[in-house]
């Protein structure tokens, strides 16, 4: 069977963008920005993402193009012969499967904000009552479950269509619309009467709260985001390697897209630190950020119904686009493992998230009694859990020896690989680096996340 490759190195740069960009760049980058110290952060942040999130994703990049396969196959195309890397495979779809159990639901929630602000239901109510509405959504499983189930039927439906003609297309305006919103909602925020103060407080050094926090506390933050942020170590991004065809260079790639999840993340912050700070809101509140004080802050605003609409559309766009991107990444797996067809795959995987997606949705009302983390927490935090704290991590690092030493592909086949095109090449004189030191800060990001 013929592999389909992308259409365009735009399609490629949008669609691995897309993956990255989650909700998490948006409702935690900006209060954890804040709470470390501003631009303190902010900078401790790009340096981790320059030594840490970038290397790794041209090491995943370059597997993917190297081998033309996705996670299922390609360990066995590059491995030495009688090596186990291959068994890699099974975490990875585990990791994509486990994520798409509860990511459905979340950017469901997203969709539903969306519609219920278009509508007008927060209009002219209290901060309690805003407040409760979150309360009421997730005690409502039909509502939970009605809008995951909109999001996976459509997902899968895009995916169904092709790889050019559905998910490029798709993802292509999508993004684009994606960052032309964030423009726009950024602008408003600026210029609202009190803004000033939260973007001093974001965006300006304030070392009185990075000594509070502590600098061991605020580098370990500011790793863990930089790692996090671009979604490496479940085979997403191999995918989309083994997509685009060898006419530039890896690192380059990478950049751009690292630039852009920089981008919607730090303008993120531009959009809520401001607008937080102009009607005297709370913005420390981590999650309850998204669906609890922004929609209090958009009542209080003029056209605040148009805004909170634009906002809630945003959000919705940058969790579909990860939903679309991780899709793909299933696809692929069973396409390469068992030679069906992209429809036949798509019918089969739709089936399956629906049945395994339902524990999260109900997992808030119905199923609330299971409380796998402890006293309080939901199926959502267990799950999320297990693909954060221990997949991820542990794919990267397996990702890092693969690329970096002798019993795995090895680094002369990466440079090889990594550096084959036109553009920014990846410096062979850095192999000590990325083969002892990059593995013990995943080792310890991983060690963290399980204490």
């Amino acid at each position: 069977m013929q592999r389909e490759k992308l259409s365009s190195r735009l399609g490629f740069i949008l669609l691995s963008a897309g993956c990255a960009i989650g909700i998490g760049n948006v409702w935690k980058f900006p209060y954890i920005a804040g709470q470390n110290g501003g631009a303190i952060f902010i900078l401790i942040y790009l340096f981790f993402l320059l030594v840490l999130g970038i290397p790794v994703m041209t090491m995943e990049f370059a597997i993917g193009r190297a081998a033309q396969r996705s996670i299922a196959t390609m360990y066995q195309k590059l491995e030495p012969k009688g090596s186990k890397w291959h068994l890699h495979r099974w975490l990875g779809i585990a990791g994509n499967t486990l994520l798409m159990m509860f990511y459905t639901t979340v950017a469901g929630w997203m969709l539903k904000y969306f519609v219920d602000t278009l509508s007008g239901k927060f209009v002219g109510l209290s901060p309690e009552a805003i407040g409760e509405q979150f309360n009421v959504m997730l005690s409502d499983p039909v509502s939970n479950v009605f809008y995951m189930v909109i999001i996976v039927l459509v997902g899968f439906g895009i995916c169904a269509i092709g790889l050019q003609n559905g998910l490029e297309k798709i993802t292509k305006v999508m993004m684009i619309a994606l960052l032309l919103l964030m423009v726009v909602l950024a602008g408003n925020s600026i210029f609202l009467d009190g803004a000033k103060e939260g973007l001093a407080y974001y965006l300006l050094p304030d070392w009185d709260r990075f000594l509070a926090i502590g600098p061991f506390n605020v580098i370990v933050s500011a790793m863990n985001q930089a790692f996090f942020t671009l979604s490496l170590g479940i085979g997403s991004m191999a995918i989309f390697g083994s997509y685009i065809d060898k006419n530039r260079s890896l690192l380059g790639e990478s950049i751009n897209i690292a630039i852009l999840d920089t981008f919607v993340a730090f303008t993120a912050g531009l959009i809520i630190i401001p607008a937080c700070f102009a009607f005297n809101v709370d913005v420390n509140s981590g999650p309850n950020l998204i669906f609890i004080t922004l929609p209090n802050v958009f009542n209080q605003m003029a056209l605040g119904q148009l805004w909170g609409a634009l906002f809630f559309l945003f959000m919705t766009f940058a969790a579909f686009s990860t939903v679309l991107a991780v899709f793909e990444t299933i696809i692929a797996f069973f396409m390469d493992s068992y030679g069906w067809s992209r429809k036949k795959v798509c019918l089969f995987a739709c089936i399956a998230i629906l049945i395994l997606a339902l524990p999260c949705a109900l997992g808030f009302n119905v199923l609330s009694f299971i409380q796998p983390l402890g006293q309080g927490t939901t199926i959502l935090d267990f799950e999320d859990f297990l693909v954060s704290n221990l997949l991820l991590p542990f794919g990267s690092l397996l990702f890092v020896l693969f690329c970096t030493t002798k019993i795995g592909w090895g680094w002369d086949n990466f440079i090889e690989e990594a550096n084959t095109g036109i553009g920014i090449k990846f410096p062979r004189w850095v192999h000590a680096y990325c083969k002892y030191a990059i593995p013990v800060i995943i080792a310890t990001i991983l060690i963290i996340g399980l204490l």
